[in-house]
């Protein structure tokens, strides 16, 4: 038996890392844009964007956790992972006829509630047909050929709007890349996986995910994203650093550039010191990166730190895919492990959301960061001490 470890990614990872990047060069047509059309033309304030991004993800991890639970039989998956991108696909344009925030906010928890769909399975998926040893490189590439997307995405909505193009008519063109994606995934879960291990499926037992005592690890991760301040509420405070609003795309465009250069480098990085290491590294990057954005003054200073964010992304979105991949055993099967692991930061995203947009709005845009960076302080000590006591691999 050879126990050398593969040289390459299977290829049904590679294709879903393609299918992600299509998904997000749609998605991140529009998600710029809404803190200056739900502000300026709905006339929202920081408390609608903070629950723009919490309530989207808090509404999707029901549906996760169901998700995560059906993915424990692979025939299921399929299904799943295609109707997860073709709610998204469908709802998106729809945007652009919305009349008050409110409507933005329900149709965007719809958009994720085709994330909550696909994204266990899929990751599920990923974690089942890849060597051990290449783990953190399989949700590298996933999470890198991501923010590719989420590059292109904002330069093709720039260029619309530089050709006179007004919001809506840039939220509408989503359209055309959603229709690819839909053609890719099909092909992605029936025709991608000839040549990889097939997982049979078989009888489940009933699911302990919900009575079974949650990982340390995934517990410190919830608590990262209950503190993390929402992206929406970075933008908006981009916004009144001096950038303007026609500048937003080329500005998330170019941190999309930093957070795909990073997932490769933390992917590669998680198989080789660890992804608890991993993450750790990650949650400094966030405390320095968000006290310097309560620090900031002026466009510049704006424009350096939220390039400098797109590290942490690189640095935790993958190792974290790998503990809960690890985490496995101590929660059920693989789908219901990323079930509750999608569920429970959505949650924690939306109370987090919630909390740092009504300091925001009721206080200022720099309290709230340095509320934000306090909090991962407080995370950054104790997790050394954390993967000692329950013999997490350290930091």
């Amino acid at each position: 038996m050879n126990n050398r470890a593969p040289a390459s990614l299977p290829r049904q990872v590679k294709l879903f890392g393609v299918v992600s990047l299509l998904n997000d060069f749609a998605s991140e047509m529009v998600y710029p844009l809404l803190p200056a059309f739900v502000t300026g033309v709905l006339g929202g304030g920081a408390v609608s964007l903070g629950a723009l991004d919490g309530a989207a993800d808090a509404a999707a991890a029901f549906v996760k956790l169901i998700a995560g639970r059906l993915a424990d039989r692979p025939s299921r998956r399929g299904p799943l992972i295609v109707g997860g991108y073709f709610l998204a696909a469908a709802v998106r344009p729809v945007i652009a006829v919305t009349a008050t925030a409110w409507q933005v906010i329900g149709l965007r928890v719809v958009d994720r509630l085709g994330k909550g769909l696909r994204t266990p399975p899929r990751d599920a998926l990923i974690g089942d047909v890849t060597p051990a040893p290449l783990i953190g490189r399989a949700f590298g590439l996933q999470r890198g050929l991501d923010h590719v997307g989420a590059v292109v995405g904002p330069l093709v909505a720039w260029a619309l709007l530089s050709a006179g193009a007004d919001v809506r008519r840039v939220i509408v063109a989503s359209v055309v890349p959603g229709v690819l994606v839909l053609v890719l995934a099909i092909w992605a879960v029936t025709g991608g996986n000839r040549r990889e291990r097939a997982v049979p499926d078989k009888p489940l037992p009933p699911s302990t995910a919900l009575s079974r005592p949650l990982p340390p690890a995934l517990i410190a991760i919830a608590l990262f994203y209950l503190l993390r301040m929402p992206e929406t509420l970075i933008i908006l405070r981009a916004q009144r650093l001096g950038i303007a609003v026609a500048l937003i795309p080329l500005l998330w465009a170019a941190v999309h550039v930093v957070k795909s250069s990073t997932s490769f480098i933390g992917g590669a990085l998680s198989d080789r010191i660890g992804p608890a290491r991993t993450m750790w590294i990650g949650w400094v990057s966030y405390l320095l990166l968000a006290a310097g954005m309560a620090l900031a003054a002026g466009p510049v200073a704006a424009w350096v730190l939220f390039l400098a964010l797109g590290i942490v992304a690189g640095l935790t979105e993958s190792p974290e895919r790998a503990l809960v991949s690890q985490s496995a055993a101590a929660i059920g099967h693989r789908g219901s492990a990323f079930g509750v692991y999608h569920a429970l930061t959505g949650a924690a995203a939306l109370v987090g959301g919630l909390a740092l947009g009504a300091v925001f709005q009721l206080v200022n845009g720099a309290t709230a960061f340095f509320v934000s960076a306090a909090g991962a302080l407080g995370l950054v000590i104790l997790w050394p001490f954390w993967t000692r006591w329950h013999r997490v691999p350290p930091p």
